[in-house]
């Protein structure tokens, strides 16, 4: 049997949504063992004098906890 937990975090990016999840998947495993998976729960887009400047993800990374 193993036992999860599940930490947020938020990853922002200038280039894309997906660049914003890989950078705060690369960072989340540098600290957490065992990283299994991970969703997104929001995504934000920040904008500003009418362009776009960057793309925010909040995820929810789960990983499993060692015995």
């Amino acid at each position: 049997m193993s036992v999860a937990r599940v930490t947020e975090l938020s990853s922002t990016s200038s280039k894309s949504f997906d660049h914003a999840i890989q950078k705060g998947i690369e960072r989340a495993t540098k600290t957490l063992r065992g990283v299994s998976g991970a969703w997104v729960k929001e995504q934000k887009i920040l904008v500003k004098a009418d362009k776009i400047t960057g793309y925010q993800v909040n995820m929810m990374v789960s990983f499993v906890l060692e015995d």
